[in-house]
């Protein structure tokens, strides 16, 4: 078998590598007594439920008031493999009781479903009728429904009471400014309880909400809205990161310039006592100006709206193109608060925290929280800053049950030692979930020995494509190390092999066979719908292609191996990245690392086999010398297999991500193969992708 020619890479001098600026490395040893198991297998278990926290869940009382005598009465052992096959098999019916379990405020409708066995045009409750707002102001009282912390500057609540006060007031002045349901409606804005009254008046209007975090340049914002044609645009003044004050208004100005369609531009205020000053431009004023003649509104005149109206335009990461716009349907609120109430056991009261910004799917997520009647803790800024405790401090202090963020944080946490259990209560805490990439079997074993372990950690897989998920949590199950616990209920998922066979136990393509509500309503600007088929519809007949790599557990659970395009594929075989990244990150001196195909071309330029490259970003003081790069080698080849070994391995001051945090593979791979990358602006690091050009192959024929 031919192989890469080895002056394909060439290796460049040593670089000097800086730390993680705002992580320190800290001395730590394991509290075997306060750790669930000291068995290192990959499987083992780590947490099971106690019997009064089963009896309380939410799940439970669902099995117990809506689930047939088959899943009820069958025993514990598969009871959760029963429900799931029940909420597939008659998924109209499951739906059904979800609407009623969850108390959706709306109408169902004489018919639940159209075109059931056809997973485009099906249509879940195609007479119903819903508001997504309505929903999400269910409650009034004056307990805390919003509570805001800007890094340790800036803090601030909103009331039950007060939020469907400022939501009526906008919503008076939306229809007096001419925003009709259907009208799109852009914002700019950073994680502030000012943006999340905005997207509830936008829901109640019946418009179309689509935001943007405020860090994206004006081309990315650009590249997003400017394919949406919005009537309003929202728009943060500024936003702290780090400490420091950035000034978005420059931007928000060329941003409402250069969209001919909006009526008007209403900036939101980030600190309240020192807001940045309007420039005087037409079409452009305050909240507290937009919404300071009106009289006050008692109630909401909420738009009707069908549950298959669209509600949200998501944006895909760009990275290689224009962002697609994601449509998403008001019935989406069905998906979210099933998976609130059922699969992370939100009750009424509780107060759920997610780190994320607003231009990613999780804010959508956590915002319909609301409709559980949950408090919601938003935090903006640096998840790091002034200290790497800071997020715990603000979940700690308003006693957080449910405590979202990336797999990413969870591994910087551990590689620099922090142990909130030490240094926090977190009694409130019950389940603590991860999105974003992979989490490491190593991960779960420091959540449960450093963070707290009695805690239902619940690792989430789905994305912006459904603004949902297809794997999620139980949390009336066991948690297995390296396993996400469940397939989603009424989501009929299974992994493909390469020959399109349902596999069990074999890494795959994971699949959705059958329809659900949270499926997109469409793209923007598609009105045949062939760009939505071709995203996921062109792989397998009638049958969505999520683009992940994946497994089903004999359990029932599922270890994700990486997206299928960055999926390896040396001498044949499939090999996922993360299934690298997890032996990579267990040594000290790799802070992150990258995977990528080199391809091995024959003489006439035609591609026959690839090989791995590694590109790490070392820590501080660390050199990869020959000595590193054969640990790197060992580790990887004792723990998987010897076609997961890199061919090369490199050394990076930073791995290119997009702003969402997911390392972009595809767009390194570009690089170095010396092809474009069509737009960087997706980027939360594009200047990170320069670096990687001296590694650009000199001689892509195999020797």
């Amino acid at each position: 078998m031919p192989s890469l020619s080895k002056h394909a890479f060439p290796l460049p001098l040593p670089l000097s590598l800086p730390s993680w600026p705002s992580l320190h490395r800290l001395t730590t040893r394991c509290n075997a007594t306060s750790f669930r198991t000291l068995s290192t297998h990959h499987h083992a278990l780590l947490w099971a439920p106690s019997e009064e926290r089963r009896q309380r869940a939410l799940l439970t009382r669902f099995i117990n008031e809506k689930a047939p005598l088959s899943v009820r009465h069958g025993g514990r052992h598969d009871e959760f493999a029963r429900l799931h096959r029940w909420s597939v098999d008659e998924a109209p019916a499951f739906w059904s009781h979800v609407w009623d379990f969850c108390g959706v405020r709306g109408v169902k409708g004489g018919r639940l479903v159209d075109n059931q066995h056809d997973m485009m045009a099906c249509r879940f409750f195609p007479d119903g009728r819903l508001n997504f707002a309505e929903n999400m102001l269910r409650r009034r009282d004056d307990a805390p429904a919003l509570i805001f912390w800007g890094e340790d500057q800036v803090r601030r609540e909103l009331s039950f009471a007060q939020l469907h006060d400022q939501v009526a007031r906008l919503t008076a002045e939306m229809r007096r400014l001419g925003v009709n349901p259907g009208d799109r409606v852009g914002a700019v804005v950073a994680n502030t309880p000012e943006a999340t009254v905005a997207m509830i008046a936008t829901q109640a209007v019946g418009g179309v909400w689509s935001s943007c975090s405020p860090d994206f340049g004006v081309e990315g914002v650009m590249d997003r809205l400017g394919q949406i044609e919005p009537r309003l645009l929202f728009a943060t003044d500024g936003y702290l990161y780090k400490g420091k004050w950035i000034d978005t208004m420059p931007k928000v100005l060329e941003v409402s310039r250069q969209l001919p369609t909006l009526l008007q531009t209403v900036v939101l205020p980030y600190r309240h006592d020192s807001p940045a000053p309007l420039p005087s431009q037409p079409g452009m004023t305050t909240l507290e100006d937009l919404c300071s003649e009106g009289q006050p509104v008692a109630e909401i005149e909420y738009a009707d709206r069908s549950f298959n109206d669209p509600a949200f335009i998501l944006f895909s990461s760009g990275t290689t193109g224009l962002p697609k716009c994601i449509v998403h349907r008001v019935g989406c609120l069905l998906q979210l608060i099933k998976e609130h109430q059922l699969h992370t056991d939100v009750h009424s009261g509780d107060r759920i925290f997610y780190f994320t910004t607003c231009g990613w799917m999780m804010w959508n997520w956590l915002t319909a929280g609301l409709a559980s009647e949950a408090t919601l803790l938003l935090y903006d800024g640096n998840p790091f800053h002034p200290h790497t405790s800071i997020l715990w401090d603000f979940v700690d202090t308003y006693g957080g049950s449910l405590f979202g963020t990336s797999a990413k944080y969870i591994d910087y946490l551990n590689k620099a030692g922090v142990s909130p259990r030490k240094t926090h209560d977190l009694s409130a805490l019950r389940t603590i979930t991860s999105t974003g990439s992979p989490l490491t079997a190593e991960a779960f074993d420091y959540v449960y020995r450093e963070i707290k372990d009695d805690v239902c950690l619940s690792s989430i897989s789905g994305g912006t494509d459904i603004i949902s998920c297809f794997i999620l949590g139980n949390p009336i199950g066991p948690v297995y190390r390296g396993e996400i616990q469940a397939l989603g209920l009424g989501m009929a998922v299974e992994v493909y092999n390469e020959h399109g066979q349902s596999v069990k136990c074999e890494k795959g393509e994971l699949v959705c066979t059958k329809p659900f509500p949270s499926q997109p309503w469409g793209f923007w600007h598609d009105p045949h719908n062939q760009k939505y088929k071709k995203a996921y519809f062109a792989k397998y007949d009638n049958v969505w292609a999520h683009g992940d790599f994946a497994e089903i557990t004999d359990r029932g659970g599922v270890v994700v191996y990486g997206r299928s395009d960055a999926v390896l594929n040396p001498g044949g075989i499939r090999v996922g990245t993360a299934e690298i990244y997890r032996e990579v990150d267990k040594l000290d001196e790799v802070e992150e690392s990258i995977a990528v195909a080199g391809e091995i071309l024959d003489e006439e330029g035609v591609q026959r086999d690839v090989e791995i490259v590694l590109f790490v970003k070392l820590r501080k003081d660390c050199e990869l010398d020959e000595a590193l790069i054969k640990k790197i080698k060992h580790q990887i080849r004792s723990n998987t297999t010897p076609r997961h070994v890199p061919a090369y391995i490199y050394p990076v001051r930073d791995i290119p991500r997009t702003k969402t945090g997911k390392v972009v593979e595809l767009a390194v791979r570009e690089v170095i193969h010396g092809r474009p990358v069509p737009n960087r602006s997706a980027l939360a690091n594009p200047d990170a992708l320069d670096e990687y050009k001296k590694y650009m192959r000199t001689n892509a024929t195999a020797a």
